[in-house]
């Protein structure tokens, strides 16, 4: 596996640190200094506030399954339209477990440079998250 592409690093990260929960690989795929330019409510900064919010993705919905629709790759970016669907079993944003399956769709923009990836961008439908979680 050709890490050092920029598609094949994303759909690695997805399926290996969200998908397996694995966290630890995220040391050797994100680069230290990581920019999220939207970071969810409450991420702290670089590599460990992206592993942060990923385990509290995991812990809110512990059978999030995360699904690319369509990708689109140009140079160090690789544009992905995707859903997500979980079961919402622990504390969300302060939402206590609801017991309900949600299925979220969004974009993301990542950027893959010197095989790191080291900068995202993600617009998700969080008011239809709310929503579905009967907070909307």
């Amino acid at each position: 596996m050709n890490l050092t592409d920029p598609k094949t690093l994303i759909n690695y990260f997805i399926n290996e640190v969200i998908n397996r929960r694995n966290l630890d690989a995220i040391d050797a795929i994100v680069d230290e200094n990581f920019i999220e330019h939207v970071p969810f409510p409450g991420q702290g900064p670089g590599r460990e506030g992206l592993k942060e919010t990923i385990a509290m993705m995991v812990r809110s919905f512990p059978d999030l399954v995360w699904m690319v629709d369509e990708q689109i790759v140009q140079d160090t970016k690789v544009v992905s339209r995707f859903a997500w669907t979980g079961t919402h079993k622990g504390e969300f944003l302060g939402i206590p477990a609801t017991g309900k399956t949600v299925c979220v769709w969004g974009v993301v923009i990542d950027v893959v440079k010197d095989g790191l990836f080291k900068e995202s961008r993600i617009i998700m439908d969080v008011p239809g998250l709310l929503q579905q979680l009967g907070k909307g």
